[in-house]
């Protein structure tokens, strides 16, 4: 008897929250997202001209955010569909290291409306706790153009994009709700350079500029 006590107090009873999760066919919930965006820039044919005046061109990584709402549907015990509408402040930029040895910058803050459509592949849930993979695609609508864009020296860019993203991470189930943390990552399909109206401005030794983000989302369902 003495052994079966004891053997008995080795285990401990875990509560199990919303057991019946996954037999939901749709759950919706709101995400907070925090990361860093920048452009790939591919350089035009003028940038190796010996005469021209820039010696790099960079895109430096700045901060993003985001927030949006989720929608998740359940196709069966380990795929899911995730889907949302998300808006999302970028302030990519590009960096002109002249021969002079000064440098200049452009920066183009803008707000965007995010649609992503997302395969998720979700492991076998352990007590509270499960891992997830998934991967799909973006598609994104800047929301605040200037209508004299196309007029300015500024850097200017496309207002659409396709992109490709794929994630990691796990969901944690407590009494009231999911918290799910995911570190995610996104690469433009879409060149979005624009040539500037000024002949001379340092942006016409780009040839083609895509967007590139990676992001921690916290999301609550």
């Amino acid at each position: 008897m003495g052994s079966l006590s004891a053997n008995a107090q080795k285990y401990t009873y875990k509560r199990i929250y919303d057991e019946f999760y996954d037999e939901k066919p749709v759950h919706f919930g709101f995400l907070l997202g925090f990361g860093s965006s920048r452009f790939r820039v591919h350089h035009a044919s003028s940038y190796v001209n010996p005469n021209d005046p820039t010696l790099t061109i960079v895109s430096p990584e700045n901060v993003s955010f985001s927030v949006g709402g989720i929608a998740n549907f359940t196709l069966n015990r380990f795929f899911d569909i995730k889907s949302g509408i998300n808006i999302a402040l970028y302030g990519r930029g590009v960096d002109y290291t002249l021969k002079s040895g000064t440098v200049q910058q452009e920066l183009r803050e803008s707000t965007w409306l995010e649609i992503p459509i997302l395969l998720k592949y979700k492991s076998l849930r352990r007590g509270n706790s499960r891992m997830f993979v998934d991967a799909g695609f973006k598609f994104g609508f800047e929301s605040n153009v200037r209508k004299n864009a196309l007029a300015t020296t500024r850097l200017n860019a496309n207002t659409s994009d396709i992109s490709v993203e794929y994630g990691i991470g796990f969901e944690q189930f407590f009494k009231y709700f999911k918290f799910t943390p995911e570190l995610r990552f996104s690469h433009g399909l879409t060149n979005l350079y624009v040539p500037p109206s000024d002949p001379n401005s340092y942006a016409n030794d780009i040839q083609k500029l895509y967007a590139h983000s990676v992001t921690l989302y916290l999301m609550f369902e």
